[in-house]
């Protein structure tokens, strides 16, 4: 029953990371923040603390989240995300001069200059807008380095299990049980150092050290040259092979807290090359749209990470955040990548942008988020029905 629920606490903590990055950026610049959103759209649920600045809400349409901040473009934005704060004194008469959109939701007087968004200089508004990645990448590093610490480095055996006949590996005389332990001299501790060794070097000669049956041999092995798809990218790349496969056994090797962290760094970033690459296949037109996922996939793999165990479902955790923080480098006018560029220009020209421009290219974000929601779900639902047929 809980697996069920996997859907919702995963996506509703990367989502409220990557918020609560740009609130507390916010109150650290003295930004006047009135609404902190899970979802788009009306709320579901609201509260504000009594005394409090800040409303806390769950909207319905659970594709994202908001910081409202006190903003020329609070009028844009609150069409757009769901509406303008409850003000906290509703049920009392209002003075002369009430603005129902005014940007303080308990009162009717303006914000204080000094207290909006575009009133801090640039390099503290792309502090605002950055903390939500940044807040993303911290959660993907603390988790990947929890698991490592926790559960050991993942490793598979560099032990033979299947030789294809015909390949370099047969002719040249691996057998089933072979333990590799270097290559050219090079210490081989498992099966991943072995493959990384050989797709490097394509049409390449090279020794490798065994054990078989408890003593030492040396074989020699020339790779083959073969063009594969990239994993991440789709894009053709040519690879050494030589036709030889690993034992289907998974081993935790422990490790410290400091290699743990090491290993969580590092995994972070080679998560975030592996989205970067298919964004850049996207635009390459190597990734299809048809390989994205959405909502629906999401919950598909969250559910199946719940059942399979704590690690796989923070393994999933992990993933999301680190793909919620590339995504929102996109230069995508209502993703935080858009608002850096925007603030940029703003800095580079001396003045902002009419309200009018920002306006529009908002709207022009959000219809390419709504385009692009739409494809995925397409996918999803898509999927869905397949695997329903089988």
């Amino acid at each position: 029953m809980l697996a069920w629920l996997a859907p919702i606490l995963v996506l509703g903590l990367v989502v409220f990371v990557h918020e609560l990055g740009h609130f507390l950026a916010a109150k650290l610049t003295g930004v006047y923040a009135p609404r902190f959103s899970l979802g788009w759209g009306s709320p579901l649920w609201k509260w504000r603390p009594k005394g409090g600045e800040t409303e806390y809400v769950i909207a319905w349409l659970p594709i994202g989240g908001y910081v409202r901040m006190a903003s020329r473009d609070d009028e844009t934005m609150s069409k757009i995300e769901g509406g303008n704060e409850t003000p906290l004194d509703a049920d009392l008469p209002k003075p002369a001069g009430w603005d129902p959109d005014a940007m303080v939701p308990h009162g009717p007087h303006p914000v204080p200059e000094h207290r909006w968004f575009e009133s801090k200089p640039v390099l503290a508004r792309i502090f605002i807008l950055l903390a939500g990645v940044a807040m993303n990448a911290l959660l993907t590093i603390t988790v990947a380095s929890g698991i490592y610490a926790g559960y050991g480095r993942q490793i598979v055996p560099a032990v033979v299990d299947s030789v294809v006949a015909d390949r370099p590996a047969a002719r040249a005389g691996f057998l089933r049980g072979d333990s590799i332990i270097a290559i050219d001299g090079r210490a081989i501790s498992h099966w991943g150092d072995f493959l990384r060794e050989v797709t490097a070097r394509p049409a390449e000669a090279m020794q490798v050290a065994i054990i078989r049956d408890g003593a030492p041999l040396t074989l020699s092995v020339s790779t083959e040259s073969r063009s594969e798809a990239d994993p991440n990218t789709g894009a053709p790349v040519t690879v050494g092979r030589i036709g030889m496969g690993p034992v289907n056994r998974v081993q935790h090797e422990p490790i410290g807290l400091s290699q743990a962290a090491v290993l969580g760094w590092n995994t972070t970033w080679s998560m975030a090359g592996a989205v970067t690459g298919v964004l850049g296949g996207l635009f390459q037109g190597t990734v299809s749209v048809e390989t994205l996922g959405g909502p629906i996939a999401i919950a598909r793999t969250s559910v199946a990470a719940a059942k399979s165990g704590l690690e796989p479902l923070l393994t999933l955790i992990a993933f999301l955040s680190i793909n919620l923080a590339v995504l929102n480098l996109l230069p995508v006018p209502i993703l935080d990548g858009g608002q850096i560029l925007m603030t940029v220009a703003e800095g580079a020209r001396g003045k902002p942008f009419s309200l009018r421009t920002r306006e529009n290219l908002m709207r022009a974000g959000v219809a390419l988020i709504l385009v692009l929601f739409a494809v995925v779900m397409f996918n999803d639902l898509k999927s869905l029905v397949l695997s329903l047929m089988k």
